[in-house]
C-alpha cells in the first residue's frame, strides 16, 4: 500500500491530544465513610470500574478517529488492485514512444502494425483524466528539440490520428532516454512509458550504446511495451543503387548495380528488377533469391537527355512496400565548362587544340586566362580547371578548396622545368612531390616510353574500336619529373623508370589528374601522337564529372547540398510528394547547405528561382526490412543493461490494453473505506460517551 498524499500523514501526531486530556481529567476520589452507607459501597466500586473502562474505550476510539480521518486525506492506495469505484485520480505523465518506422506497416488480421498502435494509443489517452499530460516520441525522430507534454488531450488525439510512417529509422534506446528526459522534469505522481513497437531485430540499438540510464529510469516508472509482430513476412528488398559508369554522356549507356534480398523464409522464384529514366522503363531483368540471399544485379540504360536524370530501380510489390524501390541521379552537362592557366601562352595550345578537336557528344566551353589571373576567377563555375604552371602557384589554397568542395583538376609541369616550384605546387595540393628531373628539354637522344597502362580505367572507357585489342602507341618522353603515387593516388600509365606518367588523387569531393611531362614538343612528342587528343578530353571529362554515389543519403540523414551554382539567395526545394521548401541563404557564407528533412525517400529537387541546380536522392534504410524480431526475454535483458530500476508491464496483442493500465497504475484507492470507518467510530464515541456521562452522574 502507498499513499498519494503522504504530506498529511504528519497530522497523525494529532492522536495524542485525546490521550492528553485524558491524562489530565484524572481526579482521584475522596473517601468519606458513612456508617450508614457502608453496605452501598461494593455497588459503586463495580459502577465505577465499568466507568473507568469506558472512559478508556472512548479514549481508544477518538485516537482511532483521528487515525482513519488524517490517514483517509492522506489517500492509501493498493497497487495493482482493482476494486469497482476506487482507482487511483493520481496525476499521470504519460510518455508514449511510437515505432513509426516503415517496418511497421506489415498487415495482419487486425489491420497494419502501424495502424494497431496509434489505436491502443487512443484508447490509453480516453483513460487519461483531466490535468494528466502526455507526450509523443516518435522512433524516426532524430530532432535535438525538446519534447514538452500537452494536457490537451483532445488536440494530442488528433496529433496521433494524422502521423504517417516514416521512410526514417532510429532506435528504441534512444527514444527510452527521450522519454526519461521528459518524465524526469514531471512533477507528477505517476510516471509512465508506452513502447508500442514490433520489436524488429536490430530495434534496441547495439550494446555499445547502452548505458546507466537508472538516473531518469527510477523505480517511480511504469513501462509497458506493447508487441505487434507474431506474423511470418514475405519481403523483398533492394538495399543499394549505385552508378558504375563516371563519364555520363547523351545516349552513351549508364551502367547500374542493385543489390537484391530475400528478407523472408522462403525462397523468392523470379523477381523481376526493373530500371527507369525519369519515369520510362529502360532494363529489366530477374532474379531468383533463396532465403537470406543476397544478389547483385548489373543493368545498362541510355539517358537520351542532358541535364539531371532520375534512376529508379523497382522491383514487384510485396508485404513491405517502402523498400521495393531505390533511388539515385545523375547529370549529363549539355556542355563542360572548362578554364587553363598558364605562365607561357604557348604551353596550352596543343591542350586547347585537343580539346576543340574532339568529337564528343559532350561541347566544351574553353576560356585560357594566364596564372596571375587565377584570384579574379570564380572557379565554382567550371567544372575542370587545367593548371600548367612553370613558377609558384598563386593562391594554392583557392585551388585546393576548389577540389575540396567537388572540382576537377589536370595539373602538368610548364615548359620552364623549375624542380623546386613543382614540388611547392604538389604540396600545396596534398600530391607527392617530385623527386627529379630525368632526360633533358630538348633533347631527344635516350627517350622513355609507356610501360604499364591501367586499361580498367573509366577514361579509356568506349575508346577502342574493340575492346579486346586494346593498344596505345607510347610517345618518346624526353624530360619528365620523376613521381611515384606513394600510395596516394591510382597509377594510370606508368614509363619504363617506373615514374607515373598519368596518376589520379582524390581531394575531398574532386578529382586530381597528374602529369608527370609538359605539353609541349619540346618535352615530348606526345602532343603529336594519336592517343593525346582522346586521352586529354577523357581526362577532363572524367575529372569534371561528379560521383552521384555521393548525393545519395538515408533517410533522415543530413544533405550537404552543393549550390554554389545558384548565383540566388533563396532556394527552393521540391520534395518526392511535390510539397515545396524555401530556404534563405547567404551566398558568400558558403557554397552549401546542411537540409535534414529527408525523411521522405525519393529524388529531391534543388532549384534556384526556376533553374534546378542539384538533385539528391534519399532512400529508406535496409535495417528496416529485416523481418525477425527480438522477445520479451530479450527486452527485459536490455532492461537489465540499462539499470532500469522501474515495473516493466509487457503487454500481449490480445489483452485489454486499458484494463492493465488502470490495475497497475496505482490500483485502488482506500480514502473512501478510512472515512466511513472513522463516521462509525464516531457514532459509537457519541453513544458510549452519552451512556457514561448518565451513569457517572448516578454514581
Amino acid at each position: 500500500m502507498v499513499f498519494l498524499n503522504p504530506a498529511v500523514l504528519f497530522g497523525l501526531l494529532a492522536a495524542s491530544i485525546p490521550v492528553l486530556i485524558h491524562l489530565f481529567n484524572l481526579r482521584k476520589l475522596k473517601k468519606i465513610e458513612f456508617s450508614t452507607l457502608a453496605f452501598l459501597k461494593e455497588l459503586q466500586k463495580n459502577k465505577i470500574r465499568k466507568i473507568k473502562l469506558k472512559q478508556w474505550l472512548l479514549l481508544a476510539l477518538r485516537v482511532l478517529i483521528i487515525l482513519f480521518l488524517i490517514t483517509a486525506f492522506a489517500r492509501p492506495t493498493l497497487e495493482g488492485v482493482a476494486i469497482g469505484g476506487t482507482t487511483s485520480a493520481a496525476k499521470t505523465t504519460a510518455v508514449f514512444i511510437l515505432d513509426d518506422t516503415y517496418s511497421m506497416s506489415v498487415v495482419d488480421g487486425k489491420g497494419s502494425y502501424f495502424n494497431q498502435a496509434k489505436g491502443t494509443i487512443q484508447e490509453l489517452i480516453r483513460q487519461l483524466q483531466e490535468g494528466d499530460e502526455a507526450a509523443l516520441v516518435l522512433v524516426s525522430d532524430k530532432g535535438k528539440d525538446e519534447i514538452v507534454p500537452t494536457s490537451n488531450l483532445k488536440e494530442f488525439s488528433k496529433l496521433i490520428d494524422n502521423l504517417p510512417l516514416s521512410y526514417s529509422t532510429g532506435t528504441l534506446h534512444n527514444s527510452i532516454i527521450k522519454a526519461g528526459d521528459i518524465l524526469s522534469k514531471s512533477k507528477n505522481f505517476n510516471k509512465e512509458i508506452y513502447l508500442l513497437s514490433d520489436f524488429q531485430t536490430g530495434s534496441l540499438g547495439k550494446e555499445n550504446m547502452y548505458s546507466d540510464l537508472s538516473s531518469i529510469l527510477n523505480n517511480k516508472i511504469k513501462l509497458y511495451s506493447f508487441n505487434y509482430s507474431g506474423k511470418e513476412v514475405y519481403n523483398i528488398g533492394i538495399d543499394d543503387l549505385k552508378l558504375n559508369t563516371q563519364i555520363f554522356e547523351r545516349n552513351r549507356p549508364v551502367d547500374f548495380t542493385a543489390t537484391i534480398t530475400n528478407y523472408s523464409k522462403r525462397t523468392a522464384q523470379n523477381i523481376v528488377v526493373s530500371l527507369f529514366l525519369n519515369g520510362e522503363r529502360c532494363a529489366q531483368q530477374s532474379v531468383t533469391l533463396n532465403e537470406g540471399e543476397s544478389k547483385v544485379v548489373n543493368m545498362d540504360a541510355v539517358p537520351k537527355q542532358t541535364g539531371f536524370v532520375d534512376a529508379e530501380a523497382e522491383i514487384e510489390d510485396d508485404e513491405i512496400m517502402q523498400d521495393n524501390k531505390r533511388y539515385i541521379n545523375l547529370y549529363i552537362p549539355k556542355e563542360v565548362p572548362v578554364i587553363v592557366f598558364s605562365d607561357n601562352p604557348k604551353d596550352d595550345d596543343f591542350i586547347q587544340l585537343a580539346l576543340s578537336a574532339s568529337n564528343e557528344s559532350l561541347a566544351l566551353n574553353i576560356t585560357s586566362k594566364n596564372l596571375n589571373q587565377i584570384s579574379s576567377f570564380n572557379l565554382s563555375q567550371y567544372d575542370a580547371v587545367i593548371l600548367i604552371p612553370s613558377g609558384n602557384l598563386p593562391n594554392p589554397e583557392r585551388i585546393k578548396a576548389y577540389v575540396q568542395t567537388g572540382g576537377g583538376l589536370l595539373l602538368f609541369p610548364g615548359s620552364v622545368p623549375n624542380l623546386q616550384s613543382f614540388q611547392q605546387v604538389t604540396q600545396a595540393l596534398n600530391l607527392p612531390s617530385p623527386q627529379a628531373l630525368a632526360g633533358k628539354v630538348n633533347e631527344d637522344a635516350n627517350p622513355v616510353s609507356f610501360e604499364n597502362v591501367e586499361y580498367n580505367h573509366p577514361i579509356f572507357q568506349n575508346l577502342f574500336l574493340k575492346e579486346d585489342k586494346k593498344k596505345i602507341e607510347s610517345p618518346d618522353i624526353y624530360a619528365h619529373y620523376k613521381i611515384s603515387t606513394q600510395g596516394k593516388g591510382q597509377n594510370i600509365i606508368t614509363l619504363m623508370d617506373g615514374s607515373s606518367f598519368l596518376s589520379e588523387y582524390k581531394l575531398g569531393k574532386g578529382n586530381i589528374f597528374l602529369f608527370n611531362t609538359s605539353p609541349v614538343l619540346s618535352w615530348s612528342n606526345f602532343p603529336l601522337k594519336s592517343i593525346f587528343v582522346p586521352l586529354i578530353t577523357k581526362s577532363v571529362f572524367y575529372v569534371a564529372s561528379k560521383d552521384r554515389n555521393q548525393n545519395t543519403f538515408i533517410a533522415g540523414e543530413n544533405a550537404d547540398i552543393n549550390i554554389a551554382a545558384g548565383g540566388t539567395q533563396q532556394i527552393k526545394i521540391i520534395k518526392p510528394d511535390k510539397s515545396e521548401e524555401f530556404i534563405n541563404h547567404e551566398k558568400t557564407s558558403s557554397d552549401y547547405i546542411s537540409y535534414n528533412k529527408t525523411n521522405i525517400a525519393g529524388n529531391y529537387h534543388i532549384l534556384a528561382g526556376d533553374k534546378l541546380i542539384e538533385e539528391i536522392s534519399v532512400n529508406p534504410d535496409p535495417s528496416e526490412s529485416k523481418t525477425t524480431y527480438v522477445s520479451t526475454s530479450d527486452i527485459k535483458d536490455y532492461l537489465k543493461k540499462i539499470n532500469f530500476k522501474g515495473r516493466y508491464i509487457p503487454v500481449n496483442k490480445d489483452d485489454n490494453p486499458a484494463k492493465i493500465v488502470l490495475q497497475s497504475r496505482y490500483g485502488s484507492e482506500l480514502w473512501r473505506y478510512f472515512a466511513v470507518i472513522a463516521l462509525l467510530l464516531a457514532l459509537a464515541e457519541m453513544t458510549i460517551a452519552r451512556n457514561t456521562k448518565k451513569e457517572i452522574a448516578s454514581v
